[in-house]
């Protein structure tokens, strides 16, 4: 297994398909955004060489990111293998825009559960903050995800003061008529759009009041424990918990057992930390396994112990597409 300096087991790792979006969300890139050429990005056969090493080194869980994932034409072969590798846990954050359709495929081909982004059920502010998209075709897809048994399904709400603050507790709404989690997500200041995050921040206190303003006390689960990165609460007669992403106000930097590969092949050690290391380039060379798996070892071994943002210290390397949350 890989650990880390500090003694982490380090074993969920997050994969970043693509760069590209069929989004522009005001929170994650530019509207006029660049995308790099296909050829600097990795195939699915690197992908998954890359995959599989991964797992030889102890990585039993596996989510699969963006940009927007369902964009990708290799996505559902790469679905099936990463689970012909011996992967169960295969999980995948997506805008839901195609998940109508792609829904039962990627189930079938052993993906098990997904996540959604959903800022806002207000049909006009979700053109706002995504810049194109339809909200009618996002819920279509959440729908077709629980019918298709991609469960538990987690709707991710990103919060940024000016856009959607007022919403939070609507979203919170749906945990008491679906079996969805709702997960607040603090802004995180990245890249380009990093002065907007930092001026645009609802923490999870404000939100927690929000909700509870409207709807009620909201109980800690085993208090409040840490459900992945999400912390959890439910709310009185709920079928559904509710979780707080804090990275900002309350980070969980002890917990974190995750590294990112991105899509041009970087293994990115903290999500908040511009530290990399390249795997694509020496794989292209014709490194063997055993070389790329003591690469991924050393640079693995040097996982921070948690980002710099208190200290001021912020990614300005990429934005947030570009790596893949």
């Amino acid at each position: 297994m890989a650990y880390d300096s500090f003694g982490r087991n380090i074993h969920y790792l997050r994969i970043s398909l693509t760069d590209k979006c069929n989004m522009r969300c005001v929170y994650c890139m530019p509207e006029e955004m660049v995308f790099r050429p296909t050829a600097e990005l990795m195939s699915r056969g690197e992908c998954l060489r890359l995959v599989r090493l991964f797992v030889d080194l102890g990585v039993d869980k596996v989510r699969l990111t963006g940009g927007e994932p369902t964009v990708h034409p290799d996505l559902i072969p790469i679905v099936r293998g990463i689970r012909e590798l011996g992967v169960h846990r295969i999980s995948m954050t997506t805008n839901g825009l195609r998940l109508a359709k792609l829904a039962r495929p990627l189930q079938e081909a052993g993906l098990e559960r997904v996540n959604v982004s959903v800022d806002t059920l207000n049909p006009v502010k979700f053109r706002r903050i995504t810049r194109r998209g339809r909200l009618d075709e996002v819920m279509a897809g959440v729908v077709a995800a629980e019918a298709a048994g991609l469960t538990p399904l987690k709707i991710n709400a990103v919060i940024a003061r000016g856009y959607n603050e007022d919403e939070v507790a609507g979203l919170a709404a749906l945990t008491l008529t679906h079996h969805w989690q709702v997960r607040y997500i603090e802004m995180m200041p990245f890249g380009e759009v990093a002065a907007f995050a930092q001026n645009s921040v609802v923490s999870q206190e404000e939100i927690m009041q929000l909700i509870e303003a409207e709807l009620g006390a909201l109980e800690p689960i085993d208090g409040g424990r840490l459900d992945g990165e999400a912390r959890l609460y439910r709310l009185r007669g709920a079928l559904a918990p509710i979780g707080f992403i804090s990275t900002v106000t309350n980070p969980f930097c002890a917990a974190c057992t995750r590294v990112r590969l991105t899509a041009d092949g970087k293994l990115r050690l903290c999500l908040l930390r511009d530290d990399e290391g390249d795997l694509l380039t020496p794989l292209r060379e014709g490194a063997s396994d055993d070389e790329l798996k003591t690469l991924i070892r050393n640079l693995i071994w040097r996982k921070p112990w948690g980002h710099g943002l208190p200290d001021g210290v912020i990614p300005i390397g990429r934005v947030m597409s570009q790596i893949g949350g």
